[in-house]
């Protein structure tokens, strides 16, 4: 069984379709036949059943498929291994990210850590907070920043980057607008915009408010920052956000007002897998994230 054999038979199970997969890999149509033959004459199984010039896994095509895919994630992540060995500047860091960190946090540390290995490259991926856990586990990504830092996760391993406080937004002309700071329970009667179910800002928003003795009644959900301000400032609604996603600026015709009870804060940090060996200029990125927090918060 050759690695040849099991490129082709991937990208044939992939396309169903023999001529398709040759363009796609630039070989003959007959050398991609005559591998996938010499595969099933191997494995003494016929791995695809042919329909004219398509073809179709069988069911045992299907699951050597599955662990076929497992095998190549390895074998591929190890040749990047080797790769960054003889050069760590030059890898690839895969990063996963969700969006309330994607505007500030994230751009900030990429460029400062551009300016020192510059020869290193990025690959972004933007999940929930539930797919990045698993992304990492999985070693679909290298590491994430998450907030809040999972807890007593057997997979992960993380690094709290520091903790902020969760603030009211309000629309300008709400009756509380004027307020210094505001107790959860005022806003009670309100209607509230949040992210989807399945979105951890979402279920802060909830917990917090049933820790405040209600339910909120939700009134839109948007799925990223910007449709959530901008709901806000369109006077639909009210929502909670961390500190960090205002930036410098309030949106527009909006107030961000603190909350007196109950205290609400989220950490923010980084995790990386516990149980698997990542290559070294991850474990260089990810030393130096730890740092430059570190740095930041000598300031603040």
């Amino acid at each position: 069984m050759e690695l040849r054999q099991l490129r082709y038979f991937m990208e044939v199970a992939e396309r169903e379709h023999m001529s398709e997969a040759a363009d796609s890999l630039h070989v003959a149509q007959s050398a991609i036949s005559r591998q996938i033959a010499n595969l099933e004459e191997e494995l003494g199984v016929a791995l695809f059943e042919r329909e004219g010039r398509n073809v179709k896994l069988t069911q045992i095509g299907k699951q050597f498929l599955s662990h076929i895919k497992i095998a190549m994630k390895g074998i591929d992540y190890a040749k990047e291994q080797i790769d960054e060995y003889l050069d760590p500047d030059k890898g690839t860091i895969k990063i996963g990210f969700p969006t309330s960190l994607a505007k500030q946090l994230l751009p900030t540390v990429i460029s400062t850590f551009k300016e020192e290995h510059p020869n290193v490259a990025f690959h972004l991926r933007q999940g929930s907070y539930r797919f990045l856990i698993d992304a990492v586990i999985n070693r679909e990504i290298d590491l994430a920043f998450l907030a809040p830092v999972p807890k007593d996760n057997p997979g992960i391993t993380g690094d709290i980057l520091f903790t902020e406080r969760i603030f009211a937004l309000l629309p300008v002309n709400h009756f509380l607008a004027n307020r210094d700071r505001i107790h959860l329970s005022d806003l009670k009667n309100d209607s509230f915009v949040l992210f989807p179910k399945g979105y951890i800002l979402r279920k802060m928003v909830m917990d917090s408010c049933q820790q405040a003795g209600y339910s909120p009644i939700i009134s839109s959900e948007g799925e990223d920052l910007d449709a959530i301000k901008g709901l806000v400032s369109a006077g639909i609604g009210v929502t909670l956000l961390p500190e960090s996603t205002f930036y410098e600026t309030t949106p527009r015709f909006t107030v961000k007002i603190p909350i007196d009870f109950p205290q609400i804060t989220r950490t923010v940090g980084v995790i990386i897998s516990k149980n698997k060996e990542v290559a070294p200029s991850v474990k260089v990125f990810y030393q130096f994230v730890i740092e430059f927090f570190s740095k930041l918060q000598q300031y603040r």
